[in-house]
């Protein structure tokens, strides 16, 4: 399910609205709210649109539309493509509602009266069976789930430590960098056995005739 939701525009990371969490889920979120203080300071213009930042029990997933990132904090078996759904959900009301005041908001939480349509809409997707009839029963979100958010493999994925300790990027062209480096080691791989394998077929019908030559020897003579 999805327990904490956090918007924020994307240039500077004001934070826009929030969910208003109980103190069971503040005190057990504690320390992944903080993580999501350092992605929005990691997130620019330049970000992955979509990513899921695996943390322990929890998977942190963002949406970037039109300079504003919405963020959830979902358990780590709640299903991708529904956290994305409720946040392209988030995003059209959102962009309804406030779209035109986002680039001029100077407080934090400018926009704090958006709690009411979060929680209702958290509520539907609290569980996967309603989530998934909820986003069934909106047409945007069934084009989006028939879509590209039904691909999953398309999100970005990291991991928390990569960005709290190796300073991993968020970045479009961090996020293929990283694919072209794997796509090289592979081609380096096939290309290494690709040689090794000629050079076999090269030299396999000298080396066979040398063995029968020492065996002819060694039986002639030992």
């Amino acid at each position: 399910m999805v327990h904490s939701t956090t918007i924020a525009r994307v240039t500077d990371g004001l934070p826009l609205a929030a969910s208003v969490d109980d103190e069971e889920t503040e005190n057990a979120l504690q320390e992944h709210k903080q993580q999501s203080k350092l992605i929005f300071r990691r997130i620019s213009p330049n970000s992955e649109p979509r990513c899921s930042i695996e943390s322990g029990a929890y998977t942190l997933h963002y949406l970037i539309v039109d300079n504003v990132v919405y963020l959830t904090i979902a358990e780590k078996s709640y299903p991708r493509k529904l956290a994305f759904s409720y946040l392209d959900e988030l995003s059209k009301e959102f962009s309804r509602s406030y779209g035109e005041k986002v680039d001029s908001a100077r407080k934090p939480y400018a926009f704090v009266s958006f709690d009411t349509f979060m929680s209702k809409t958290a509520r539907l997707y609290k569980d996967t069976r309603t989530a998934t009839a909820a986003a069934a029963n909106s047409e945007s979100n069934m084009d989006k789930l028939n879509g590209e958010l039904q691909d999953v493999t398309r999100i970005m994925t990291k991991n928390m430590e990569e960005l709290l300790w190796r300073g991993d990027s968020l970045d479009k062209m961090s996020h293929l960098s990283t694919s072209l480096r794997s796509e090289s080691e592979k081609y380096r791989k096939a290309a290494k056995k690709i040689n090794t394998d000629a050079l076999l077929r090269q030299w396999a019908p000298v080396g066979g005739v040398v063995l029968f030559i020492i065996l002819v020897l060694w039986w002639r003579f030992f």
